[in-house]
């Protein structure tokens, strides 16, 4: 590390070593920050289930899927109903693919595209992710990257706690406090906030998602907004501070992630009544409000061994089992004793979804897809709505610069994931799978050439009759 400071300071080491990794290949110094001890397994990026998407990757051509990075911001803006950020989400969706191709090229992580099930509101299977398709292999795999490299300093625990600005406005240093709580002023010519959202500082979770404030809070308890005010503090803009991740597969019995594969696999939703009460396929996202307003806060996932052995390539699930939280039943009479739900009700409500798999008569709810039909024996989860992460926060640019509400740039500011205002638009609805690991990786590897000044080519296709 120069004695002038380094190139770069990251605040976060979950999606910002992605930062750290691509300034060092471009010869820049780097000091990574990281408030928490154990952040290996408690950030959002550990906790995630590790799905890049990649809008037209070899990868995907490899499996014969055809997409591109126009399609995906089609699919962002449909999802959101207009309300992304258009620029924003036009930048990242054309990054996609080279992100996901970087990633298995310069980092070696071995990324594969998820085809067995599709997930809501992707029009073309762009989720690349890793074997165990879990966060905490893919953050593992980054921090042995980013130990191996002469260039790159961690820092851990520190906090980031502020940012110092000369008087053009441009960053000079980062102050960093010590868990003793002495303070060190480090010099550097610029800082990537990537300390996540505000999602553990239940006040402002209050203020902005008073609908998602009551459930439970799944990811870092580092993630109380420090990203928000160091910006505010310099001028930066804020937007969509009421967008968030919710999630409708948090077992109640172990507070493991169950996963929405069940669903989109051919599972069902009931609540306390024993009934369906909406389209589960619209997205896990929003479905986390709805379970949220239902009796009791909490439903059951119902599926079958084929729904079963189909997720078990998921480590999330693989862990929902060994904790005792799914029940079984040879028929509809044990699920409801197992489950304490109506019988009546439960039988009328499988019966239908069976039916409605077969392609007889319309779900009374809009759902168009049941992969198969539900046979016994079945299994059951009790589940409660989780907020896993906020997507609101500061503005920044193509570039991953943090901007003002003029619109102008605060040089050497760069923000990445819950830390900047993401491409969710607002609530929850807007959430598509991926698009919380894509601002939080693509932005940091964006920051990174921004700040070497890097002109990096875009990814295209290859012309066709290549490979």
């Amino acid at each position: 590390m120069s004695d002038e400071g380094p190139d770069l300071v990251v605040a976060g080491a979950g999606g910002g070593l992605v930062a750290a990794l691509r300034a060092a290949e471009l010869g820049l110094d780097v000091l990574v920050v990281e408030v928490s001890e154990h952040f290996r397994r408690g950030n959002n990026t550990s906790m995630s289930t590790a799905m890049i998407p990649g809008a037209g990757s070899r990868f995907q051509r490899a499996a014969g899927i055809e997409d591109s990075p126009a399609q995906f911001l089609e699919d962002i803006l449909r999802k959101t109903k207009g309300q992304a950020d258009q620029r924003l989400a036009r930048a990242l969706a054309e990054l996609s693919p080279r992100l996901v191709e970087w990633l298995a090229d310069s980092v070696e992580l071995p990324l594969s595209v998820v085809t067995e099930f599709h997930y809501p509101g992707h029009s073309a299977d762009r989720c690349h992710t890793i074997e165990g398709r879990h966060g905490t292999q893919l953050l593992d795999h980054l921090l042995a990257r980013v130990r191996a490299s002469d260039r790159i300093d961690l820092l851990v625990p520190a906090k980031l706690t502020d940012v110092r600005v000369d008087d053009d406005g441009r960053v000079e240093a980062a102050v960093v406090q010590t868990p003793d709580g002495s303070t060190e002023e480090i010099p550097t010519r610029a800082v990537l906030l990537a300390t996540n959202g505000y999602g553990a500082d239940r006040e402002l979770v209050r203020r902005h998602l008073p609908e998602i404030a009551d459930a439970v809070y799944h990811g870092s308890e580092a993630s109380r907004g420090d990203a928000l005010r160091i910006g505010r503090e310099l001028g930066a803009d804020v937007a969509f501070l009421d967008a968030y991740q919710g999630h409708g597969a948090l077992a109640r019995r172990s507070s493991t992630f169950v996963g929405w594969a069940t669903v989109m696999h051919g599972g069902v939703i009931l609540g306390l009544d024993g009934r369906r009460f909406g389209d589960e396929t619209t997205g896990y996202s929003e479905y986390a409000a709805v379970i949220a307003a239902q009796p009791g806060s909490t439903a059951w996932i119902v599926l079958d061994r084929r729904i079963h052995d189909a997720c078990l390539p998921f480590t999330d699930f693989r862990q929902t089992i060994e904790s005792g939280a799914l029940v079984w039943a040879d028929d509809v009479p044990g699920l409801a004793s197992a489950t304490g739900l109506p019988a009546d009700a439960v039988a009328e409500e499988l019966a239908t979804a069976v039916a409605l798999a077969r392609g007889e008569g319309a779900d009374r709810f809009g759902r168009t897809f049941f992969e198969a039909e539900l046979a016994p024996p079945f299994a059951a989860v009790q589940v409660v709505p989780a907020l896993f992460h906020t997507q609101g926060g500061v503005v920044v640019d193509e570039h991953a610069r943090v901007t003002r509400p003029d619109g102008s740039v605060i040089p050497g500011l760069y923000a990445s994931g819950g830390a900047a205002a993401g491409i969710s638009g607002h609530g929850a609805a807007g959430y598509l799978a991926g698009n919380g690991l894509l601002p939080a990786l693509g932005l940091a590897l964006l920051a990174a050439e921004s700040t070497a000044g890097a002109r990096v080519p875009q990814h295209s296709a290859p012309e066709e009759g290549t490979a």
